[in-house]
């Protein structure tokens, strides 16, 4: 897209029973060890009422380097998944570390004539950060087969994960606003406020370096935007750092709110007596900007993820804990097909 004013986000069609959902590997290879998560997501996916196809390359033991396969390959198979009418949401199996490799090989096209739920987070926060500032695509930083469903999903009570599949029902499936997102004992008020705006974000590191290159989201979209982020990995000075950029680059100065997601193996956060903690490096990076900041909300590579629904009105109260979408995150359905798509 070009120019600076924010678009209507591009909202998917809404998922209906039976439609189908197609697993693929997006970034990361699959382990022979992580074969169950993926067999256990599909029965998940069955359960909310999806018929589930696996993509080619996700075969166990096919990689290339640290990718399931080469840029090239990942990207025509993801552009015949958009092109398929028959396809109605796509669903990494991981995350990794290829999608900037594909990054221009994507069919922009195909997805404003179609465009479908993209679910998964950590590198897959970058697709979601890119189709947005190109089409306005609201992407679903959400749960994915591996770490996801297959696996964080497994590990909770059975009342949080039924809680968890009747929110991407409705998310996925449902035409009206979501509201209040189910809270949890972790949520904390960093800093009280109250605010509204569309939702920007993703891991981190993805959303410094994405604005490094020509696939940036325009810095006037975060005008008034609730800014949400997570960390997997690295130290604690680099999560300062990565906040450093983002003030550099002026999107502290814009946002009306954050949302901060619990971290994970992060070096000098993991001790119960770190010094600094990370509500201590956030205020410390925002300074005096009195923006409301809610942390250790349940999302990112903790899991299991609530979903952020990238270019989504929400609301956020830091102090009453409570972070709710305002709009939904998919349109209604069609009365006729997309034209013009067919099954590549």
């Amino acid at each position: 897209m070009t120019g600076s004013a924010l678009p209507q986000p591009l909202r998917p069609r809404a998922l209906r029973p039976g439609d189908l959902v197609v697993i693929a590997a997006l970034s990361g290879p699959l382990p022979a060890a992580y074969e169950p998560n993926v067999e256990q997501a599909v029965v998940v996916l069955e359960r909310m009422g999806f018929r589930v196809r696996l993509a080619p390359l996700l075969e166990v033991g096919r990689r290339h380097w640290w990718s399931a396969a080469t840029p090239a390959e990942i990207a025509a198979e993801l552009n015949s998944l958009l092109r398929d009418a028959e396809v109605r949401a796509i669903i990494a199996n991981d995350g990794g570390q290829t999608a900037f490799g594909y990054l221009d090989l994507i069919d922009i096209e195909a997805i404003k004539a179609d465009p479908k739920p993209i679910l998964g987070y950590s590198d897959i926060s970058l697709l979601h950060l890119v189709l947005f500032a190109r089409t306005g695509l609201v992407g679903f930083h959400a749960d994915m087969a591996v770490p996801g469903f297959g696996g964080h999903w497994q590990a909770v009570p059975a009342t949080r994960r039924a809680e968890f599949e009747k929110l991407y029902s409705r998310l996925l499936t449902g035409t009206e606003a979501i509201g209040a997102l189910p809270a949890s004992p972790s949520w904390e008020c960093w800093r009280a406020g109250r605010a509204e705006g569309r939702l920007i974000g993703g891991v981190i590191n993805r959303i410094a370096l994405v604005q490094a290159t020509r696939f940036a989201v325009p810095l006037e979209w975060f005008d008034g935007a609730v800014l949400f982020w997570e960390e997997m990995g690295g130290q604690a000075s680099y999560v300062w750092s990565y906040l450093q950029v983002l003030r550099h680059c002026g999107i502290l100065d814009r946002i009306s709110g954050m949302v901060v997601g619990v971290p994970r193996e992060i070096i000098g956060l993991e001790a119960p007596d770190a010094s600094p903690t990370l509500a201590e490096i956030v205020l410390d990076v925002l300074g005096d900007r009195d923006i409301p900041v809610l942390g250790n909300v349940d999302f990112g590579h903790a899991g299991p993820n609530l979903p952020m629904p990238v270019g989504i009105r929400v609301g956020l109260d830091a102090q009453q804990l409570t972070l709710s979408l305002l709009e939904p995150a998919v349109q209604p359905l069609a009365t006729t097909p997309p034209a013009g798509r067919h099954r590549g």
